[in-house]
């Protein structure tokens, strides 16, 4: 045996077999598809997937955090998983978050049976037994893409890419963030079939859903506020208008109600379901107010001067 033949002799027992690098392409590439859309989707939207992250019980002083790391995390491991030379490491990234959420639903399952899963927008489904399985079948294509993958190498080029990604949610939530903060409101909206300026005093719009149960013990709970007595609060349905009248009475939430939902959305976009509210100071909004369990939103409307 010559020199050059024992030289190439561990690199062709080394080299994996052509169906197994067809399959860790392929295994790749599904996952890759799921996780980089659902990763872009939370950077673009950090504040909606925040609401989402609550509705699946995650604590609000946690859900922001979380909602950004799972968007970094998410991304850069379908970005990893993309690349031969990364793809073991995405497949570890990916097989990990996959099984973390996993064992987080199986833990909560008995309170989040039948509700709508939309962490992985490309692939709708509820909170049910085949979402495990649909789970366990990313799981295992994440599995088949890094086992039958080389062994990563070049942790720098690997560090960029994170860079990259961290920079791009970090802009991202900072546009997000100064489009939820210190917008112009409009000059009037109808109420009662009258104009009602929204340019002079403190104003607290709600935006809810009669149907919404959340939106329901949100607006019981604002009723038992002490409100300083130069707010005014209009509430804004966001479905089932009919129902509006209804819904005040029986929540004891004193407001006036305005079907103006489409234009005060082109000011205030809503960042996700319903109940949410704005804080509005002269015709200038001070805060969003997003969030409705535990202490809020007393704490969040007592810091900007609406209750005492």
């Amino acid at each position: 045996m010559d020199a050059s033949t024992t030289a190439d002799f561990p690199g062709r027992t080394l080299e994996m077999p052509p169906w197994k690098t067809v399959a860790s392409h392929v295994g790749a590439a599904i996952v890759a598809l799921i996780f980089l859309v659902s990763g872009v989707w939370k950077i673009t939207d950090p504040f909606g997937v925040q609401r989402l992250m609550e509705e699946f019980l995650v604590p609000p002083q946690f859900s922001l955090p979380l909602t950004l790391a799972l968007a970094v995390g998410e991304t850069f491991g379908g970005a990893l998983v993309l690349v031969p030379r990364f793809r073991r490491w995405g497949a570890w990234i990916l097989s990990l978050l996959l099984v973390a959420f996993m064992v987080y639903i199986g833990i909560h399952y008995g309170q989040l049976v039948g509700k709508d899963c939309s962490c992985f927008p490309v692939v709708k489904r509820a909170i049910n037994p085949a979402f495990f399985l649909e789970d366990g079948v990313m799981l295992a294509a994440a599995m088949v893409a890094g086992v039958w993958a080389r062994r990563s190498t070049g942790t720098r080029s690997a560090a960029v890419v994170l860079g990259a990604v961290a920079v791009f949610a970090a802009v991202s939530y900072g546009y997000a963030y100064t489009h939820l903060t210190g917008a112009k409101a409009p000059e009037s909206i109808t109420v009662d079939g009258k104009p009602y300026s929204l340019q002079h005093g403190h104003i607290f719009l709600f935006f809810y859903d009669p149907n919404c149960g959340h939106c329901d013990a949100a607006a019981r709970g604002m009723a038992k506020l002490h409100w300083k007595s130069d707010v005014s609060i209009v509430a804004i349905p966001t479905q089932q208008p009919r129902f509006a009248a209804a819904f005040l009475r029986e929540t004891g939430l004193k407001a006036v109600t305005s079907l103006d939902l489409e234009m005060l959305k082109k000011f205030f976009p809503l960042p996700g379901d319903p109940p949410y509210g704005v804080a509005l100071d002269n015709g200038r909004e001070r805060g969003p107010v997003p969030h409705y369990e535990d202490n809020e939103p007393a704490d969040t409307l007592r810091k900007l001067g609406f209750i005492d």
